[in-house]
């Protein structure tokens, strides 16, 4: 809603959650009634330990006991979680290898060999027809940037002019064409790099076929008759919507490739929706892959995060993927981490998110999606066998081979050298901290040390592998120690010296206590959990139950202390209004729009946990849009009745109704100020004379019942809702 009356309670409500001060110490605690205090636990429990309450959760963990339930979720294999597998079956890629993803879901590399005849065509029909609109697509461009460069030109082009003007069309994102030699791994992660810097927007969105400038002058006949083709079907798809599926699906199979481009292209908005229901989970993806083939991949990586962070009874362990994931960050739209993200998540995070510290370490380090986002894979020791061109089979007998002296611009971009990118974040922020006591020295020789890890075929999906032509020889120097000569084996060495390091503990206690408790946690609680760190080997699950059986968190001032991230606070809102979500995408495009795209933080430092970072009057007004979007039911695919949640024999009461929705959606834990501000809206006519106006007469008049959309909608908004 956009009324003049909302936009006045969305001001009163920002100024009140930009205060500093945790809404709680503003009150005095509660009295000695006991089951209001572990009322009170439950809630915080579950606005710290999961993404929030749903409506019934803060009586069941009040009745089973919030230390029980604390234990449950410090061991989730002890939890059912059987609701969640359904609104998960539908996205086959989670259960796909990465290689899997590459075979049916291809890049532009591929697809252009497929349509240089380097690689032959699929028989199978649905992925032949994936093949084909992209390779149409793929030509449609080419054809467009020849009639950019041809129509301006006021004379007849020289043949060198035409030589220019056709070979970048061909090559120009180094993936190869029709004429040019088999490209080294090195040169297409140099691609992948570039594709990276011109693809930075976050994959939910339709296929990256934006033209440039230069592009678009074609003539305007042209432009005109694609227009005409492209209404044409979309006018068929609206005839194929009241078809059943199969039929559906069959006669897009049967258009020809030009058709199957025109009717992707009309997916992207209309009824596009409308036209994917009813389809299995193949025909969809094969249906959106004529589109966006990996963009299928990264939609359903991200609706099944939302999915599991909203559904999952493993409520901590989602929380503590989702942190270990922005610990350990990797970029989504990194080149071929669109594929490689997938097993990360599920396979690497996961799994050990409540494990030993040692162990998701090196899981991470080895992980192909951290190898490629921050180049290991492409470090070469300035000593190694690659580098000074030792022939690679001990018996060859002919003249050794030694580097080029000048290298052109294309050599030195194969050949990096020695990277060290994962070096430097290995110490900085993935374990000892920025002020962990190294130098530059030490992140030299950790490059080197990790030399050799890298990724066999890493475009087709391909595992960790230790390549010892490229590894570093000799010892290293790592922190005052020296690393003897052991191959993969350094790294190991290297890996466990870390992870068992005080500065390590210190930094992960530090990180996990401004998660759970405050931005500024007491010093005593990091010491006592860096102590458990140590003493317990880097157990996870042991060092969250030093945090969770602390003083310092249940303490007064920690509760509603912390400010949500875009995500929590989305995930948080959808859980607490009971709404049923059928598409998750609409959700991470909001995300998208309050800064946070799920996957989408380019930097390895990840998402800032502080509340400077999301505090704002223009992200806060986003918040509240989206809150009233939500409650209003204008949020698509997702389906939310507000007036459940209120009692309908109160609903002619402004002042009940806003109570019992306090009780239901806050646990009544809203201060006076913003009670009366909600109610002050309700009851307040305006006098514009504009369509707002109207709206909020509607609201004010006494004959009418309050809306419980709006009133549902402003609690979501509010500040006490925005803490946790």
């Amino acid at each position: 809603m956009k009324s003049s009356l909302v936009k006045c309670a969305v001001l009163l409500l920002c100024l009140s959650l930009a205060d500093s001060l945790p809404l709680s110490a503003k009150k005095k605690p509660s009295t000695s009634d006991a089951a209001s205090i572990e009322q009170k636990r439950a809630v915080h429990a579950l606005n710290r330990l999961a993404f929030g309450p749903r409506p019934s959760d803060v009586q069941q963990v009040t009745a089973m006991g919030v230390d029980h339930w604390i234990d449950l979720q410090l061991h989730p294999e002890k939890i059912a979680d059987g609701g969640l597998e359904p609104r998960l079956a539908a996205f086959r890629t989670l259960h796909m290898s990465s290689k899997e993803m590459v075979d049916e879901f291809p890049d532009q590399r591929v697809i252009r060999e497929v349509m240089d005849g380097k690689k032959s065509m699929p028989s199978e029909p649905a992925r032949r027809a994936v093949f084909q609109v992209q390779i149409a697509r793929m030509q449609e461009k080419k054809e467009k940037k020849g009639a950019a460069k041809l129509a301006p030109a006021s004379s007849q082009p020289t043949i060198e002019t035409a030589k220019n003007a056709q070979e970048p069309a061909m090559s120009a994102d180094g993936a190869g064409d029709a004429t040019s030699t088999a490209k080294t791994e090195e040169e297409l992660a140099a691609a992948a790099n570039a594709e990276t810097n011109g693809n930075a927007a976050n994959s939910m969105t339709p296929a990256a076929d934006v033209p440039s400038n230069s592009e678009t002058k074609v003539s305007d006949d042209a432009e005109a008759v694609r227009r005409e083709e492209r209404l044409y079907t979309d006018l068929a798809v609206q005839g194929l919507v009241d078809l059943p599926p199969d039929q559906r699906f069959k006669k897009v199979m049967a258009m020809s490739a030009e058709e199957q481009l025109a009717f992707a292209d009309s997916l992207r908005g209309g009824r596009g929706q409308e036209f994917l229901s009813g389809l299995d989970s193949k025909q969809k993806e094969t249906l959106l892959a004529m589109n966006n083939p990996q963009g299928v991949i990264a939609d359903e990586l991200i609706q099944a995060k939302l999915l599991r962070a909203i559904y999952s009874e493993r409520q901590l362990e989602e929380v503590m993927t989702d942190f270990w994931f922005n610990h350990f960050n990797v970029f989504l739209n990194k080149g071929a981490d669109r594929v490689l993200l997938t097993d990360y998540e599920q396979n690497v995070i996961r799994p050990r998110a409540m494990g030993k510290f040692e162990d998701l370490l090196v899981a991470t380090a080895k992980s192909p999606a951290m190898l490629f986002y921050l180049d290991n894979w492409l470090s070469v020791g300035p000593n190694s066998m690659q580098a000074l061109g030792v022939p690679a089979h001990p018996g060859f007998r002919g003249p050794r081979r030694f580097p080029r002296q000048n290298p052109n611009a294309n050599e030195k971009r194969r050949r990096s050298g020695l990277n060290e990118n994962y070096g430097r974040e290995l110490l900085e922020l993935h374990t000892l901290s920025v002020n962990g006591g190294y130098s530059q020295r030490d992140v030299t020789e950790v490059a080197k040390v990790f030399t050799g890890w890298t990724i066999e075929k890493p475009f087709e999906g391909g595992g960790f592998r230790f390549d010892s032509r490229v590894h570093e020889p000799g010892p290293k120097f790592v922190l005052g120690k020296k690393i003897k000569p052991n191959g993969e084996g350094e790294g190991r060495e290297v890996l466990h010296r870390l992870a068992t390091s005080p500065q390590t503990a210190h930094f992960i206690s530090l990180k996990l206590a401004q998660r759970f408790v405050s931005d500024d946690p007491p010093l005593a609680l990091v010491d006592r959990m860096s102590k458990t760190f140590e003493r317990k080997k880097g157990d996870i699950r042991e060092v969250l139950s030093t945090l969770f059986h602390s003083q310092e968190f249940w303490a007064e001032g920690a509760y509603r202390a912390k400010v949500k991230t875009p995500l929590e606070f989305v995930v948080s809102a959808v859980r607490a209004s009971g709404a049923d979500v059928g598409d998750a995408m609409p959700l991470a495009r909001q995300l998208g729009n309050m800064g946070m795209p799920l996957y989408g933080a380019q930097p390895p430092t990840g998402y800032s946990m502080k509340s400077e970072t999301w505090v704002s009057s223009a992200a806060l007004l986003n918040r509240m849009n989206f809150a009233l979007a939500l409650t209003g039911g204008k949020v698509r695919g997702v389906k939310i009745d507000a007036r459940q949640l209120a009692d309908s024999s109160l609903s002619s009461d402004p002042d009940l109704l806003l109570s019992t929705m306090e009780t239901k959606l806050l646990t009544s834990g809203v201060s006076r100020q913003t009670h009366d501000s909600i109610i002050a809206q309700l009851e307040t006519p305006k006098t514009e004379s504009s369509q707002d106006a109207d709206q909020d007469r509607k609201i004010a008049d006494k004959t009418r019942p309050p809306d419980a959309n709006t009133v549902a909608g402003l609690l979501l908004g509010s500040p006490e809702f925005q803490r946790r």
